[in-house]
Order: structure tokens, then C-alpha cells, then sequence
């Protein structure tokens, strides 16, 4: 005895619209909607430094002071715009440069200096203060801009 199957044309329409609900759900929920972003930011990343000095005494009372940046070193990625806040909280003036990323600038005491960059090379370059370049003059005042 052999069974016939009928299949209204009501049928095949429902059976059309959830296979369709099924695959499309499917996509949907294995869809990537990640995006990749390319050029540079419209914002530059701020890093605060300010100028410090330590100032102190010897027993025959001769007086020792160092000025140094802090934090004495800063991170930042490769090709990440940055802008340095450099602030003078001691010391009348600071002019100093950054060797390797041709940056050069001046601190003032009650001021805040901006020097905006972009490294594009991997590496350490040190913060130098041109003034305080050794213990005589209060230094070495040297930090350190770190690119990763």
C-alpha cells in the first residue's frame, strides 16, 4: 500500500518563509560587524609632565637641588598623535629637546607648554633640559618618551 503526501500550496509558502528566517538568522549571528578603521585620530592622546626639583641640604650645609620631569618616563604607541602638557612648577625656565623626534620647546615656571607629535619610529628618546645638564647646574634633567 503506498501513502500519498499532499502538500498544500499554503504549506510550501510557510515552509519557504522559515527556512529563509533560518538562514538569515544564521548570517546574521556569524556576521563579523567589526570594521577596520584606517587614518589617524582626530584627537591627540594629552600627557601631562610637569617640572620638579628636589632641594636639600649636606651636614656642612652646603645646598644641593636637581630639577627632573615627571614622570621621569612616558609611553606611547608608534603613529599615535600625542601632545606633551608640559607644566613649570619649579625652575624659572626649562628650554630642552627631544633628541630623535626633532621636538625642542621651553618650560616656564606658572606656564604650560604644548608640543604636539607623531612618532613614527619605535625606540626611547630622552626629554633634555638644555639648562640642567649636569650635577652643577642641577641636573642631569633627563626623562624619557618611550614609542612601543
Amino acid at each position: 500500500m503506498s501513502k500519498v503526501l499532499v502538500v498544500s500550496k499554503r504549506q510550501i509558502q510557510w515552509f519557504i518563509v522559515i527556512t529563509a528566517l533560518i538562514i538569515l538568522t544564521g548570517v546574521y549571528l556569524s556576521w563579523d560587524r567589526s570594521q577596520q578603521v584606517s587614518g589617524t585620530a582626530s584627537e591627540a592622546r594629552v600627557i601631562h609632565l610637569l617640572t620638579g626639583e628636589f632641594k636639600t641640604q649636606t651636614e656642612d650645609g652646603q645646598e644641593i637641588e636637581v630639577y627632573t620631569w615627571h614622570p621621569g618616563t612616558v609611553n606611547v604607541n608608534k603613529g599615535e598623535l600625542t601632545e606633551l602638557h608640559i607644566s613649570g612648577v619649579n625652575g624659572n625656565s626649562h628650554p630642552f629637546v627631544v633628541e630623535g623626534l626633532g621636538l625642542r620647546g621651553e618650560a616656564h615656571k606658572g606656564k604650560t607648554t604644548i608640543v604636539r607629535f607623531t612618532a613614527e619610529k619605535e625606540g626611547i628618546y630622552p626629554i633634555m633640559c638644555l639648562t640642567h645638564t649636569d650635577m652643577r647646574h642641577g641636573g642631569p634633567m633627563v626623562g624619557y618618551i618611550v614609542v612601543d
